[in-house]
């Protein structure tokens, strides 16, 4: 298969593992790109992407840009803080206002969940979402899963704990259908107030003592504390939350094994990580940022093909 089965990349539920496989095998050979003295290929040069974000975002929208321009399509940015949003205009009447501008794909992150989902279902353009709400970011997932393998060789068989606000984290749905379906086994841990309802109901052990979820993973992926997406608080403070889940050196050198540490970023230093853990050999947080465009590379060209 030399094609992915879906027009979109609405979320990693949509997807195949053949098409992760596909998706990854393509980032591998845009990977030796990027480490080549010219970074550039022309394979998208006649292709024109909107990256439209409704949400604040740094590290995403940077990573799809350069991807975007790596493949030398033409990039079109749009952030709503300065937009006709402001005024009342709707997001369909938005896109399609973008579109008119004849642009092929659009890059998409939206506070409401399956707000891509609702795009796609009303717009000719390929959608890739880069987030919405607190549902799914599946280009961060396929990173994680990407940079696993690349540091363990493999997916299937490994043990990974997601650590953290899973209640109110996009990247740890994305994360446990990925990892799922690439063979991996799931835990999740967190306080019980940060821990979805259900969250059993997708297969995945569940934790409340950080040591022992560390003992039993091979990947902890560590969740940044979503403090913007909390209505109402959810433990006593973020000092009392370091204490009973932050992760430190300590906890690492108590392990009778190493472990690979991971992040989606950004961090908050001294929070759910201390910088000696972040900063050490255990972590491959910097590979993650540096997978994030391979990844995005591979996602852009392998819809292109499908359009």
């Amino acid at each position: 298969m030399s094609q992915l089965s879906s027009r979109h990349l609405l979320g990693i539920k949509d997807i195949t593992a053949e098409d992760i496989q596909l998706i990854f095998e393509t980032a591998d050979n845009f990977k030796e790109v990027l480490n080549r003295p010219i970074k550039k290929v022309p394979s998208l040069r006649d292709i024109t992407i909107a990256n439209i974000f409704f949400e604040n975002s740094t590290r995403t929208k940077l990573s799809f840009e350069l991807a975007e321009k790596r493949l030398s399509a033409d990039v079109v940015n749009f952030s709503s803080s300065n937009s006709s949003v402001k005024k009342g205009e709707t997001l369909i009447d938005t896109v399609n206002n973008i579109l008119s501008m004849k642009v092929d794909m659009v890059v998409m992150r939206h506070s409401s969940p399956g707000a891509p989902h609702f795009l796609s279902r009303n717009i000719k353009a390929n959608i890739v979402n880069a987030g919405d709400g607190t549902h799914e970011h599946p280009t961060q997932a396929l990173l994680d899963a990407f940079s696993i393998r690349e540091k363990l060789g493999d997916v299937a068989g490994k043990k990974v704990a997601i650590i953290g606000d899973i209640l109110h984290s996009r990247v740890a749905l994305s994360n446990i259908f990925c990892l799922q379906k690439l063979g991996a086994e799931v835990m999740v841990c967190g306080p019980i107030t940060l821990l979805p309802k259900h969250i059993t109901s997708l297969g995945v052990k569940v934790e409340y003592d950080i040591q022992k979820a560390l003992e039993w993973c091979d990947v902890a992926n560590i969740l940044r504390i979503q403090l913007e997406r909390q209505q109402i608080k959810y433990f006593p403070s973020l000092r009392e939350y370091s204490l009973f889940y932050g992760v430190n050196k300590k906890m690492l050198d108590r392990l009778d094994k190493e472990i690979v540490i991971m992040h989606p970023g950004p961090i908050n230093r001294g929070v759910e990580l201390n910088s000696d853990v972040a900063d050490s050999e255990h972590s491959i947080i910097l590979n993650q940022v540096e997978n994030g465009v391979a990844i995005r590379m591979a996602v852009l060209y392998l819809l292109a093909g499908v359009r």
